[in-house]
């Protein structure tokens, strides 16, 4: 019997575009979008699309420091 190892999210350090939308809490065509624009960095590895942790946590702070100085 072989055993399957799940890798958790807070290890990975890249993800599909469809679990980093359902981890991040973001529409698959918002992350499309930026992804479109260049505003969210991406890498391809063979035919898969990936995004790196690093990308979408720069993202998400960047959008997060445009609601507070809109606030202010």
């Amino acid at each position: 019997m072989t055993q399957i190892e799940t890798v958790r999210t807070d290890d990975k350090r890249a993800f599909h575009v469809k679990e980093a939308a359902k981890i991040y809490g973001l529409s698959r065509s918002t992350l499309y979008k930026q992804m479109q624009t260049g505003t969210l960095r991406t890498v391809k590895i063979g035919g898969r699309r990936l995004i790196p942790r690093d990308a979408i946590e720069a993202l998400i702070s960047v959008d997060a420091r445009k609601g507070a100085e809109a606030r202010e």
